[in-house]
């Protein structure tokens, strides 16, 4: 079956399947990390009470049948341990329909970890990394050349992924259709990088020239994937080249390695194929009948494209098969940050010793430079991002934070750089305050050392303490 193969792609099928599991890796990774402190049984949001409320239908996930943090964790590093063995190419090593299976695996622990993850996980990289690894347990491995069929679907979702971010950027913030949004973008992106400074003092003039350039590789470039080679390879490399640079520019977890690993399929690169037997006629009509299904709720996304009220970032399926995409429909032009102190102090006045908790990656001290933690995910910082822009994000997870620090606990401290208070002294009282970022200029930079300058804007969360144990619920 000649017609159901490409004997040509086999090397890009090795290049993206090694790169897709290094992604794997990483997210398992940031679950196995994370998750007591932000949905583990005294977590913030804690998976227990989400699958009391939730039905399986609605959220499927190895988590409806049992929970505990013993069990995620089990799953979570279950995942690092499979994705470490198809990095270094185990798969290969199996018969066809063992590949399948072994591909399945990580793809039913990260979908178990997503359905239960809540506000933690409501990012489109999330629902990006399962449909792309739901794709991959149909690409196959070395005992038959990449399917056709499957190399389309996978620069289908790099089409949606590509166009409908042009489209929800031209129909939302009028920045966009200006080309002025990158005087603002890399100042207020949610969590800086070392080099984001740097962009954000390029010229302007440059600045116009980024936009326009965006333009064209989100609402131009990716039709041209489905055309003839080297067409199509030289618009996935433009598209990767695009994602590098936002790669240097900001921390976006895994969005941008992904996308740069979804084009990857659709290079060809000069090799000779190994001679390989045909398809097996269970193989195609397993690959054939998945295929169809997913282009039929293909519809989806597609309306939702063509929508004047498009939305970005949704799932329409709770397996995440098929999805829409998109991101910075709208670009803030000032950037807020929530600070979070704490006192010892009995009472606790204005004047006390207020110490500041510092964040990993989000800015706090205005002479800590920005570090590179993508792709890694830093959940905690991500979300205080939002409850910057607006309390109403933090309503679910706030208080539940600043009881967590008032404990000292150990997890939610874990996720943080540094905590003001020793381990046998935790705070007596823990306060927010809303201050306004801005990056320093060039000779302020030199003057003071300071890439940061803050103003105090309000109080987002009073001085608060525990109640007495007589007192609490």
């Amino acid at each position: 079956m000649e017609w159901f193969t490409a004997s040509d792609y086999w090397l890009s099928r090795l290049v993206f399947q090694r790169a897709l599991a290094g992604l794997y890796l990483v997210a398992f990774l940031t679950a196995a990390l994370q998750f007591r402190a932000l949905i583990g049984e005294r977590g913030m949001l804690p998976v227990p009470r989400f699958v009391e409320r939730v039905p399986p239908r609605r959220s499927p996930s190895l988590f409806h049948l049992h929970y505990s943090d013993r069990f995620f964790a089990l799953c979570a590093w279950a995942g690092c341990a499979v994705s470490a063995a198809l990095l270094a190419g185990l798969d290969s090593l199996l018969p066809l329909w063992g590949a399948m299976l072994l591909w399945l695996v990580p793809w039913t622990l990260y979908l178990s970890i997503v359905n239960v993850g809540q506000t933690w996980y409501a990012f489109g990289w999330e629902s990006l990394l399962l449909e792309v690894g739901f794709l991959a347990v149909f690409l196959g491995n070395d005992e038959v050349a990449p399917p056709l069929v499957v190399l389309f679907l996978l620069r289908w979702v790099l089409f949606r992924v590509e166009f409908g971010a042009g489209l929800i950027k031209m129909r939302g913030d009028e920045c966009w259709r200006k080309l002025t949004c990158l005087d603002h973008h890399h100042e207020t992106q949610p969590m800086p990088g070392p080099l984001s400074w740097f962009f954000h003092h390029l010229p302007r003039p440059l600045h116009r020239v980024e936009v326009a350039a965006n333009h064209v590789t989100q609402l131009v470039v990716p039709f041209l994937l489905f055309a003839p080679q080297p067409v199509a390879t030289a618009a996935a490399a433009l598209m990767i080249v695009t994602q590098l640079w936002l790669v240097l520019s900001g921390n976006f977890a895994w969005l941008n390695w992904i996308t740069i690993v979804l084009a990857l399929p659709a290079v060809a690169f000069p090799a000779d194929p190994p001679d390989v037997p045909g398809a097996p006629l269970w193989y195609v009509v397993v690959v054939l009948a998945v295929s169809a299904l997913l282009l039929g709720l293909s519809h989806r996304p597609v309306r939702n494209m063509l929508s004047r009220r498009q939305v970005m970032n949704r799932s329409f399926d709770p397996l995440h098969l098929v999805n829409t995409y998109g991101a910075f429909g709208s670009v803030s032009r000032v950037r807020y940050e929530v600070v979070i102190e704490g006192t010892a102090d009995e009472p606790a006045r204005r004047d006390s010793d207020w110490r500041e908790y510092e964040f990993k990656g989000k800015p706090g001290d205005p002479r800590r430079w920005p570090r590179q933690f993508a792709p890694y995910h830093l959940r905690l910082d991500w979300l205080m991002w939002f409850a910057a822009l607006s309390p109403a994000y933090a309503g679910p997870w706030f208080g539940a934070l600043v009881e967590r620090l008032l404990e000292n606990d150990r997890d939610t401290l874990r996720l943080l750089r540094r905590s003001p208070f020793p381990p046998d002294a935790p705070p007596r009282y823990v306060r927010a305050r809303l201050f306004r970022y801005r990056y320093t200029t060039w000779r302020e930079l030199r003057e003071t050392g300071a890439c940061w300058e803050r103003t105090y804007v309000r109080e987002f969360l009073p001085p608060t303490r525990l109640a007495e144990p007589a007192q609490r619920p």
